[in-house]
């Protein structure tokens, strides 16, 4: 029967995180109801956890996530001092376990600013990502020991079963941030095509020749490409070029 509800538990976890990927509008949001998801499930009664998620995306700002405003604010710590166990643990996978704050060595200034705010304990769990993403799950307790034994176990089978819904939430923002650079790319050549054509037709030259004078136009006021060509579609008192996408 315990395996049947855990199996029940497992699937219950899957279905409500993708139902949060398909309702979040960014993966910003998709990580901060993931964090409290996880601080719910991890906690215990008068023993709660608090949970913050650090995401690293190549070339992109790391997306931090947090059950708390508390817990926000340990991740912050972390990020100051540049290195910590939740970074460790997201940069070179692999889980990292500090029993207690108090007799641990390897960051002592850190662990002397966490321990001031009564943390005594922390875990921090790699997902399983894809290509050059990287991301883990923080653990903070204000008990020493509180995330040995069983609960390090069920903290890594949650991270091992959320982690496929995360891989989805960063395809997913991977697609709508190559579709919107696509867009403006395309916004933005509409105007200069336009803006090609109208010199083309006020000076009676080529299109090579007008493409020309608009470089040079460019280059004399140190404005960009898109900028001056807008500027000379919006003389016409036409409005704003747009360019149109069919669904």
């Amino acid at each position: 029967m315990a395996s049947e509800s855990t199996a029940h538990t497992a699937t219950s976890i899957s279905q409500h995180l993708n139902e949060i990927v398909l309702n979040s509008s960014d993966v910003e949001q998709f990580l901060h109801e993931l964090a409290r998801v996880s601080a719910r499930i991890l906690s215990e009664p008068g023993d709660a956890v608090l949970c913050g998620i650090t995401l690293l995306r190549h070339r992109k700002a790391a997306t931090v996530a947090s059950s708390s405003p508390e817990a926000q604010a340990m991740d912050e710590i972390q990020y100051a001092f540049g290195d910590g166990p939740c970074m460790t643990a997201s940069r070179d996978q692999v889980t990292v376990h500090i029993k207690d704050l108090e007799t641990h060595e390897r960051w002592p200034k850190y662990s002397d600013t966490v321990l001031g705010h009564g943390v005594r304990s922390i875990l921090a769990v790699p997902f399983q990502l894809d290509g050059d993403t990287r991301a883990a799950l923080n653990l903070y307790s204000h008990r020493p020991g509180r995330f040995e034994g069983k609960v390090l176990e069920l903290a890594e089978d949650f991270v091992s079963q959320t982690s496929l819904a995360l891989r989805l939430a960063v395809r997913f923002a991977h697609f709508s941030e190559t579709a919107a650079n696509l867009k403006a790319t395309l916004e933005s050549r509409t105007a200069i095509d336009v803006a090609i054509g109208i010199i083309m037709a006020q000076n009676r030259c080529s299109q090579e020749e007008a493409f020309e004078l608009l470089k040079s136009a460019s280059s004399a006021r140190n404005v960009k490409l898109h900028g001056v060509a807008t500027a000379i579609v919006d003389s016409l008192g036409q409005g704003p070029t747009r360019t149109h996408f069919e669904l």
